[in-house]
């Protein structure tokens, strides 16, 4: 497994800031940024290690992309927040992706307590969230909870998931001491 150098923890650390500001505005994470983003990241471990660190970038963007695609195909979701996660593999490699997800799901599902506690309607976000849930057992059907999703979507208060990929991403680089 390559190090991640401090420079390209650096450098994903504020292509993720700038996701997270334009996603907070925009609720979207745009193309240019995570396309870029991406191919900075292969391009980048083709030129510094040939194709074995190119081949190992990839594999982190592939386990990027996995990890929030699954809530993607049910509607949970919006594919720049996916492409986002593919990019900073690219960069990371697929074990630090892996950890920066996981301190992601955590710190998403922190602001959307938090969201749901200040929203002052947290039984109905309870119950939207049971809803979803049997919908997910019960349909199973990608494409039908991907509509379900868009027609609940009006109604719903949403989190720009580029803010929690940023924060938990940064928090596991620093935790992981690749930041210092």
């Amino acid at each position: 497994m390559p190090a991640v150098s401090r420079e390209v923890a650096w450098l994903v650390t504020v292509i993720l800031i700038e996701a997270a500001v334009i996603d907070g505005k925009k609720l979207k994470v745009p193309n240019w940024l995570t396309f870029h983003f991406l191919a900075g990241g292969l391009l980048f471990a083709l030129w510094k290690g040939g194709w074995p660190l190119a081949a190992w970038s990839a594999a982190g963007a592939v386990t990027g992309l996995l990890t929030l695609l699954p809530l993607y195909a049910i509607g949970g979701m919006g594919a720049g927040d996916v492409k986002l996660m593919a990019g900073m593999g690219a960069w990371i490699g697929p074990l630090c992706t892996l950890w920066a997800f996981a301190a992601t799901a955590i710190t998403g599902a922190a602001m959307a307590l938090v969201m749901m506690g200040l929203s002052g309607a947290i039984f109905h976000h309870v119950g939207m969230i049971q809803t979803i849930g049997r919908e997910i057992m019960v349909v199973r059907d990608p494409v039908a909870l991907s509509a379900r999703a868009a027609e609940r979507k009006p109604s719903m208060t949403l989190l720009p998931y580029g803010i929690p990929i940023a924060v938990g991403s940064i928090a596991y680089l620093a935790w992981a001491g690749l930041l210092y």
